[in-house]
């Protein structure tokens, strides 16, 4: 092996019992606003993007993906034990577009740091692989 990571199996079931699951804590209010509030559907992904501090939209749920590209990089983020905060964008057929246009990024998974886009599951993976992405989270690999 070229000393790379070893990468978690992808199983859509897998829970290892790792924080990361579910909301953030309390993170600074930014611009945007949800649709609740009366925005609309890019404004709401500039708020939930700039709200948490890691964001994931992808197919399904963190204990259900729908997906095995959204399961890795769940998997990834679990494994780091990192908390981050998802949506699931297969109930949101207006979202699961719109996020493509605001990252200018055309497949599913996507994740956020800090409100910036940082790629889908290959560059996520890659960048886990390398340690990138425990440098860019703050976390120990």
């Amino acid at each position: 092996m070229s000393g790379k990571i070893q990468l978690p199996i992808v199983n859509p079931n897998y829970e290892d019992g790792a924080p990361g699951a579910g909301q953030s804590g309390d993170a600074p209010k930014a611009a945007g606003k949800p649709r609740a509030e009366g925005g609309d559907v890019m404004s709401e992904i500039e708020w939930e993007t700039k709200n948490h501090p890691v964001f994931l939209y992808m197919k399904g749920s963190p204990v259900m993906p729908q997906c095995g590209f959204s399961a890795r990089v769940a998997q990834i983020l679990q494994h780091l034990g990192v908390q981050f905060a998802s949506c699931n964008v297969l109930e949101d057929m207006e979202k699961r577009e719109a996020i493509k246009v605001h990252a200018q990024w055309p497949t599913i998974p996507q994740l956020y740091v800090n409100g910036e886009f940082v790629g889908g599951c290959d560059i996520i993976t890659e960048m886990f692989q390398t340690g990138e992405l425990q440098e860019l989270l703050g976390v120990e690999g």
